[in-house]
Order: structure tokens, then C-alpha cells, then sequence
């Protein structure tokens, strides 16, 4: 079992940055795969990031050169620094982990841009 909480979300003008933070409990951090994800409001849920346990990362087309996903093992975090922020970027952000073929989400942040 793993749980999720996720934190750093909120109001940010067009341009601007935000982190967000999810720290996972309940299993070893360093073998988990971890991701962010978002939903639009009328849309589907996608994928913005991800890393793997070899730090391995790869981006959503949207994202790239704007958005940088990291982990901190020790801390049991994974970070997603947003920069640039455009208004398409306002979502609900949803951290997901994988470990031992189960996945896992957070309760999400709310990320809005707007002016």
C-alpha cells in the first residue's frame, strides 16, 4: 500500500511558476515509478510527467522546456517545477505511483493561471 499527498498547487499568473510537491508513504520510494498527471475541466485526464527509478524522465509535448519532474529519494518526494505557465496549463494535478504492479493516486492540487 501506498498513499500519496500532494501540496504546491494554486493561483499563478500567466508566465509565472509553482512546484508541486508529493510525498509517498507505505513502500520503499527509490523503487516506485512516479508520475503527474492532470485534468482539464471538460477533459480527459493526461499525463504530464514521469521518472523512473533510474531517473529516467519523459514529458507530455505541451510541457516540455517548461515543466521539469524530479525525486528526491531520501525525502520520499517527487517534485514537478512549472514554469511558464500558460492558462491551458489550469488542471487538477494528480501524482500517481507505481509499485509492485499497483497503481496509486494522490487527492490532487488545483492549479489555476490565470491574470
Amino acid at each position: 500500500q501506498v498513499q500519496l499527498v500532494e501540496s504546491g498547487g494554486g493561483l499563478v499568473q500567466p508566465g509565472g511558476s509553482l512546484r508541486l510537491s508529493c510525498t509517498a508513504s507505505g513502500s520503499i520510494f527509490s523503487t516506485i515509478f512516479m508520475a503527474w498527471y492532470r485534468r482539464a475541466p471538460g477533459k480527459e485526464r493526461e499525463l504530464v510527467a514521469s521518472v523512473t527509478t533510474a531517473d529516467t524522465t519523459t514529458y507530455a509535448v505541451s510541457v516540455k522546456g517548461r515543466f521539469s519532474i524530479s525525486r528526491d529519494n531520501a525525502k520520499n518526494t517527487v517534485y514537478l517545477q512549472m514554469n511558464s505557465l500558460k492558462p491551458e496549463d489550469t488542471a487538477v494535478y494528480y501524482c500517481k505511483a507505481l509499485a509492485a504492479g499497483k497503481a496509486y493516486w494522490g487527492q490532487g492540487t488545483q492549479v489555476t493561471v490565470s491574470s
